[in-house]
């Protein structure tokens, strides 16, 4: 059957491929060659067939266009990415040209399947033309087409020859004569250049020596505050390796960065920025030491309390994440410990907010709330637990129903954000005695029928594994309740119990 319908669409394509076939015959190609797999269309393909649906693509019919894209979307995986570098390398390169921005998608994607093969890409890399052509599509209008092309400039990058090719030839002109099309292009490059930085600490020196990073740091630095709330995000995602931190320690970006945290209380356009400056220490402090970085930039630490203590619930979300990010680990845990009471009011504000603010900042304070509680069982100390339990029974006056009211309100979101607060907290002795102590809070928890969608199952269910898996909760829930939470866990998240119904003989 597969071979009858393999050889039909063969005998299509001959027709098809034809300068004067008509659109009837590109119509009925495209639908054979959907049914038939590609490697069995591979044996009858030739490079006339190819060159002509890609001659073809020259016409100004849409629909023409449009049928041969299709086409050759589904011939061309019967190809190896060596074969196509090889033998189509002047039809790649016309198709990045092509006004038909499905054409360049077509064409793009190709790219990207090249750049994926360690054989073929050695060929890309010795295309300067191709390459030229692939960097002019990131200023191109459809950003589908642009991401493609940086994705495919970025893996390229991830060998020496690539480096040499983007970074020690014309094609750095190339990189930024592309840039001065517009904002938006010029920030695409931008995240081209650190995604490529971020590989190791020689793309990072080959990046820098191109001058492409300082004009990022400029702009992060500059008095554009639109610019600056862009340019951080990429100078964040730079920070997450040990060589960028170093490269923008050594460069001054860090203290910068803090001195305008500083600046921003007589900035009146701070809002703009603030958030994203925050966030930057946030991420900056998880991914190297908390302590170190608070005690060095004590104004981060100051204005994340500012803000979330706050009225403007934008700031509010930014501040309550970056506690989050903070705590979520002991370090940042105790770093925010040391603040004492101040903290201790803050908890009690996020907690009014997990309440009460709009749904979206709930969300966001159960998160962080999750995080902050969250302690791995191999770092339950006294002194932790005690923290732990502290900041629990501030968040209010009565939080195991505050949370257990929301986790029954009839939003999906809610419901489970309030389930990984009590999931972060199942596996430490001082809440499985609240858990136990709170009337019908166990029978809440094995009861399924209150689990209305997949995901509240599974939250459910994460949270009886936490129970189960603790060292202590035999001891404190007793055997009975064990028994029963073992046995929803061995039953799965999806669970229904079979309900046996007897026929009645006359019944209609």
């Amino acid at each position: 059957m597969a071979e009858a319908a393999a050889e039909a669409a063969a005998e299509l394509l001959e027709r098809a491929c034809r300068p004067e076939a008509p659109l009837e015959e590109l119509r009925a190609l495209r639908l054979a060659v959907q049914a038939v797999p590609p490697a069995a269309l591979r044996p009858r393909l030739r490079d006339a067939h190819l060159g002509a649906l890609f001659g073809l693509l020259s016409a100004g019919d849409r629909e023409q266009v449009s049928a041969c894209v299709a086409i050759l979307e589904r011939l061309l995986q019967a190809l190896d990415p060596p074969y196509l570098i090889r033998n189509l390398r002047e039809e790649l390169q016309k198709g990045l040209f092509h006004p038909d921005d499905s054409v360049k998608i077509l064409t793009i994607s190709q790219v990207g399947r090249i750049v994926e093969n360690s054989d073929a890409i050695r060929e890309i890399i010795n295309s300067p033309e191709l390459l030229r052509q692939i960097i002019c599509c990131i200023g191109g209008e459809k950003i589908a087409v642009a991401k493609e092309a940086i994705k495919s400039l970025s893996r390229i990058a991830q060998t020496q020859e690539g480096l040499e090719a983007l970074f020690v030839s014309s094609l750095l002109s190339d990189l930024k004569n592309v840039m001065a099309t517009n904002d938006i292009v010029r920030y695409r490059v931008y995240e081209l250049i650190v995604e490529i930085a971020s590989v190791s600490a020689d793309s990072l020196n080959y990046c820098a020596n191109s001058g492409l990073i300082s004009e990022l740091i400029g702009e992060l630095t500059g008095d554009d505050v639109l610019v600056r709330a862009t340019c951080i995000e990429m100078v964040t995602s730079l920070a997450y390796t040990p060589h960028g931190r170093q490269y923008l320690a050594q460069q001054g970006v860090i203290d910068k960065i803090s001195n305008i945290i500083i600046g921003a209380e007589s900035d009146p356009f701070s809002g703009f920025y603030l958030p994203g400056f925050v966030k930057f220490f946030g991420n900056l402090a998880v991914v190297d030491s908390p302590q170190q970085i608070c005690e060095r930039y004590p104004v981060f630490v100051e204005k994340v309390f500012e803000m979330a203590e706050s009225h403007d619930p934008t700031m509010i979300g930014v501040a309550v994440d970056t506690l989050g990010i903070l705590g979520s680990n002991v370090e940042g845990k105790q770093v925010l410990q040391k603040t004492r009471s101040r903290f201790q009011n803050l908890l009690n504000r996020i907690g009014h907010q997990a309440k009460n603010a709009p749904t979206e900042l709930r969300l966001r304070c159960l998160d962080a709330i999750s995080s902050l509680l969250y302690l791995p069982p191999e770092q339950q100390t006294e002194d932790l637990l005690r923290m732990t339990e502290s900041w629990f029974a501030s968040l209010s006056s009565q939080p195991l129903e505050l949370f257990r009211s929301i986790s029954t309100q009839p939003f999906p979101d809610l419901h489970c954000g309030a389930l990984r607060v009590f999931t972060a907290i199942a596996n430490q002795p001082w809440a499985q005695k609240l858990m136990l102590d709170s009337p019908g809070f166990v029978e809440y928890i094995v009861d399924r029928s209150v689990e209305p969608d997949k995901a509240s199952k599974d939250a459910k269910y994460e949270l009886v594994k936490a129970l189960v898996n603790s060292k202590t909760i035999a001891e404190i829930f007793g055997n009975q309740y064990y028994l029963r939470l073992r046995a929803y866990l061995h039953e799965g998240p999806y669970y229904v119990k079979a309900v046996s119904t007897t026929a009645v003989e006359g019944a209609e």
